[in-house]
C-alpha cells in the first residue's frame, strides 16, 4: 500500500514560491508542487488562472470568515476537498466528531 506514496517522484512534495498579487499587495504563496498542480486544475475548470482562482479563494475566505489564520494551509485543504469530490465523495464541513 505504501508504495503508492514512497515511490513518488520528490518533484511533486518539492516546495516552490510563487508571487501573486492578492487585493493589490504583492505577496508570496509556498506550496508543495503538486498543490500548485492541483490548483491549476480546479482553475482550469473554472476558466480562471491559477492566479486569478488564488484571488477569488482568498475574497470568499475574507468574506465568510473575516480573517485568514493561514492561507497555504487553506490552499492544501481546499486541493484535497476537490480531490475528493472529483472522486465523488461526499465532502463534509467539519471533522467527524469536531465541535462546533
Amino acid at each position: 500500500m505504501c508504495e503508492l506514496y514512497v515511490k513518488a517522484d520528490p518533484i511533486l512534495y518539492e516546495s516552490r514560491s510563487r508571487s501573486l498579487r492578492i487585493r493589490g499587495v504583492v505577496t508570496t504563496l509556498r506550496l508543495e508542487n503538486q498543490f500548485w498542480d492541483i490548483l491549476r486544475e480546479i482553475a482550469e475548470v473554472d476558466g480562471m488562472t491559477t492566479n486569478q482562482l488564488i484571488s477569488k479563494l482568498y475574497e470568499e475566505v475574507m468574506d465568510y470568515r473575516g480573517e485568514v489564520v493561514n492561507f497555504a494551509s487553506f490552499l492544501r485543504v481546499s486541493c484535497t476537498r476537490f480531490l475528493a469530490q472529483k472522486a465523488g465523495r461526499v465532502v463534509p464541513f467539519k471533522l467527524a466528531g469536531a465541535a462546533g
